[in-house]
């Protein structure tokens, strides 16, 4: 391209042209994989989180998520900016795949803050394919407990992940899982700071065997409490020992709840693969917060005045 000038000497016109070099760069496109969980059941599916930002304005998220998981921008804008990070001002894409399964829930706040910031350069992402991240962020960037992080962990040990990072409250029920490092945070803070090697978090490690058969001779109810009633606990001790139904009438106060409540310290104790399940189950409706395996039968107390159909509901959602 030249470019044109003119020159006045000594009432003399001098037209000068001038060789002008244009050079373009053309930006190059950013695309990082990180991976989360969805819980169907008591079942856990790995889900493939795709990052890509590139030229342009706009914020993008497909894959079938549901409005707690189109909600997540704002909550990440918020929780970056408050902990002195941001949203890149460019074109970001965010793909949730396999794109034919519902994604529900604001668990995967952090999976997407952590794939953002790694598309855009602002943490290192060298070994992120190795972890499993899930977390619901709240403004200030603290982490909120999710549910289904004990079948969570199981999945991403089968499918050879290396490290699951979660709130720190769900750290001891996903730590039942040997064979992967659970890496228990507070805050997103503590997440870029792993990955950029500032500071390493520390793993929670149980020792699931220890754990449960120490607390498994230490029932919160006790049958040995109940003083008198020697014709119902001699009923009771025969449904037990038999694997009967047993029904108790009676009017309110005279003990039948606190009976119930009580039988299942003098049935067999659980086997650990029994504790596994169970504790599977509470993982899913949000029942382990800073608990890990639970080792005793659960036991339920429903009002006397619910009806079937409401029965019939909570077996099936439960």
């Amino acid at each position: 391209m030249l470019k044109k000038g003119v020159l006045k000497y000594n009432h003399i016109l001098i037209v000068l042209f001038c060789p002008v070099i244009c050079i373009t760069f053309k930006e190059k496109s950013m695309l990082v994989k990180v991976y989360g969980s969805a819980v169907f059941g008591i079942e856990a599916t790995t889900i493939t989180v795709e990052v890509n930002i590139d030229k342009g304005i706009g914020y993008h998220l497909v894959g079938l998520p549901d409005n707690a998981v189109r909600e997540s921008s704002y909550r990440i804008s918020a929780a970056l900016n408050n902990n002195s990070y941001k949203l890149p001002g460019k074109k970001i894409i965010i793909n949730m795949a396999p794109a034919d399964i519902r994604k529900e829930g604001a668990a995967y706040d952090l999976t997407l803050a952590v794939g953002i910031l790694a598309a855009s350069a602002q943490i290192k992402s060298e070994h992120i394919s190795e972890y499993v991240i899930m977390g619901e962020l709240s403004l200030d960037g603290s982490l909120q407990p999710i549910r289904g992080a004990l079948p969570i962990a199981i999945k991403a040990r089968e499918e050879g992940f290396k490290y699951f990072i979660l709130p720190k409250e769900n750290a001891k029920e996903a730590a039942i899982v040997d064979n992967i490092e659970v890496l228990g945070v507070e805050n997103i803070l503590e997440v870029i700071h792993h990955f950029n090697g500032d500071k390493k978090i520390e793993p929670t490690v149980v020792d699931t065997r220890a754990e449960f058969y120490k607390n498994i001779d230490f029932p919160e109810f006790d049958f040995s409490d109940v003083k008198g009633q020697e014709s119902i606990k001699r009923c009771m001790e025969i449904a037990a020992a038999g694997g009967h139904n047993i029904i108790l009438i009676g009017p309110p106060g005279s003990g039948k709840t606190m009976l119930a409540k009580r039988l299942p310290s003098i049935l067999p104790p659980m086997t650990l693969q029994e504790a596994l399940e169970t504790t599977k189950i509470h993982s899913v409706v949000g029942n382990t917060k800073n608990e890990g395996l639970l080792y005793q039968r659960p036991f339920r107390s429903p009002h006397h005045t619910i009806s079937n159909v409401i029965v019939s509901n909570a077996v099936v959602n439960f």
